[in-house]
Formats: C-alpha cells, sequence, structure tokens
C-alpha cells in the first residue's frame, strides 16, 4: 500500500507531529470525505506500507523526524511545490528563498532522487503571464541543479469553487489569460530549461498532449519510478479516484480537506480558509484522525 500524506493539505507543513505520533501508533483513521460517518482505519504499520509519498511546500517541520522513519524501515519521497507566485495568488506560502534552502538541505539529507520539484500549477494572468514564468522557473531550476532529478509541471484547472475566489481577486488588478497556444511556447522553454539544468520534466494531468515540447505525461505516485528508486515492483493499477488524464496508481490518502493554511487561491483542496483556521486550532496531534 501507498500512503499519500497528502493530496488534500500539507501534512508535513503543518501535521508533522501528528503523522509521527501515527507512526508509532501504527494506524489512523480517515473520514470519507463525502461521508463523514464513514471512517477508515488505515494500517501505518511498516509491513503494510510500502512508500509514503508526501506532499508539500515545507517539508521543514517533518525534516527532524525523517531518521525515526528511516530506522523504523519506512520508504518515503517528497513532492515539492516550489514557485514564486506573486502574494495575491499565494499569501501564506514560504518565500522561495526560504523553499530554496530547506529544499537543499532535504536534498542532500534523503538524495536527489527522492526529491521531485513541482512547478505546478501554473496560472497565466497579467501578474503571472508567459515572461514570468519563464523568468521564474529558469531561476528556481538553476538553483535546484543537482538537488533534484525530476519536475512535475501542470496548469490550472479552475474549477467552480475556485472560479469565485479568483473573481474577487480581479478587484485587485488580477486577469486571467486564457491557456490556448500560450501553453505550447512555455512548454518548449520549460523543457528546454529542465533539460539545461539535468532535470527531467513531466506534465501532470494535463487534457493537452505536449510530448512534441519534450514534456510527456507524469505520474506523482508513480509505481514506475518507485521501483527505479527503491528497487520496489509494485502490482498496482491507476488511481480510479483521481481526474481521467490522471496517471497515478492507487494509494491511500490521510490527509483531511479544509485544514491547509497555505491559503492558495487556486487551491481545490480548501474551499474555506476561516474554516480551515479552525480545524487547525481544534486540531489535537494525539487522535488518530487528522481533525
Amino acid at each position: 500500500m501507498i500512503i499519500s500524506a497528502s493530496r488534500r493539505t500539507d501534512i508535513p507543513a503543518f501535521y508533522s507531529r501528528w503523522f509521527i505520533n501515527r507512526i508509532r501508533e501504527g494506524f489512523c483513521t480517515v473520514p470519507n470525505p463525502f461521508n463523514p460517518g464513514q471512517i477508515s482505519n488505515v494500517s501505518l504499520s511498516v509491513e503494510n506500507v510500502d512508500v509514503i509519498v508526501f506532499w508539500t511546500r515545507n517539508p521543514g517541520p517533518i525534516i527532524p523526524h525523517l531518521t525515526e522513519l528511516r530506522q523504523r524501515g519506512y520508504r518515503y519521497y517528497f513532492l515539492y511545490t516550489l514557485m514564486n507566485n506573486p502574494k495575491l495568488l499565494d499569501p501564506k506560502s514560504p518565500s522561495v528563498k526560504h523553499s530554496l534552502n530547506i529544499f537543499k538541505k532535504l536534498s542532500d539529507l534523503i538524495g536527489p532522487e527522492k526529491i521531485i520539484w513541482r512547478y505546478d500549477p501554473v496560472i497565466l494572468s497579467n501578474i503571472t503571464d508567459i515572461d514570468f514564468h519563464k523568468k521564474t522557473y529558469e531561476n528556481i531550476a538553476e538553483s535546484l541543479c543537482g538537488y533534484t532529478l525530476r519536475c512535475i509541471i501542470s496548469f490550472a484547472e479552475i474549477y467552480r469553487k475556485i472560479k469565485g475566489r479568483l473573481n474577487i481577486l480581479s478587484d485587485k488588478g488580477l486577469l486571467l489569460n486564457g491557456y490556448d497556444d500560450n501553453i505550447f511556447d512555455l512548454s518548449a522553454f520549460l523543457a528546454q530549461t529542465a533539460s539545461k539544468y539535468n532535470i527531467k520534466i513531466q506534465s501532470c494531468a494535463l487534457k493537452k498532449y505536449l510530448g512534441k515540447f519534450g514534456i510527456l505525461p507524469g505520474k506523482c505516485i508513480d509505481d514506475d519510478y518507485i521501483e527505479k528508486v527503491f528497487r520496489l515492483k509494485l502490482d498496482l493499477k491507476k488511481d480510479p479516484f483521481q481526474r481521467k488524464e490522471c496517471g497515478c496508481v492507487a494509494s491511500k490518502d490521510i490527509g483531511m480537506y479544509n485544514s491547509c493554511l497555505y491559503q492558495c487561491q487556486y487551491c481545490y483542496a480548501t474551499g474555506s480558509f476561516e474554516k480551515a483556521g479552525i480545524n487547525y486550532r481544534n486540531h489535537n496531534p494525539c487522535s488518530p484522525s487528522l481533525l
């Protein structure tokens, strides 16, 4: 079983103490996000967990626990989102300087093959246009050369509950741009830049095929990658609960929605920033369930 920690929230940044407590207890409970009364008991024993996949913008708080995880026999890798969006879009995200420092620290600790850089989701707007992303991506890629071997990109999908939030930002000067052929010019540049800094670039759940630009569809939770890095062959199918274009194999997510504090304006996992704050304040790190 692969444990996803987590698509729904940033467990390393905000819930590291809860996570290591659950590892020590050997299990956690996860309510069904669409039916809270239906609760799953998820084994976290090392015998039942093949790999842990961490999704994060700041793994700093969990770094002190990685030695214990390794000593207990757990395998893990990180999907590390690192961008440099304006505060209007990412009001609470760590600074790019801080993120680069933590990225390099983590890479030195666990190896560049176990930390994947996510530059996503790309939002095209009047303040984050093609030139903005070209400059930002190259600056980050140059800094991460030798510290990661892979980058995953995606373009923002504007869900209904996000659209209203972004529309409000139009009063503050944000104007969204259509993707259309714009992503082809940008994609070609990203592929060339990644290659320049010895980083393999892949796409995540995109409806448009970017293979002709050198960007093939990838998987964030990737059985082929796991076999290569950990020499562990898993017989897993595509995750049926993810989007059609998503290539990820099946995993068990132990996070919960409305619990992340970063307030990313395009985030589908946080419907209410206020509710997320309340949930975080009420969070008990000794509880079997995250919330």
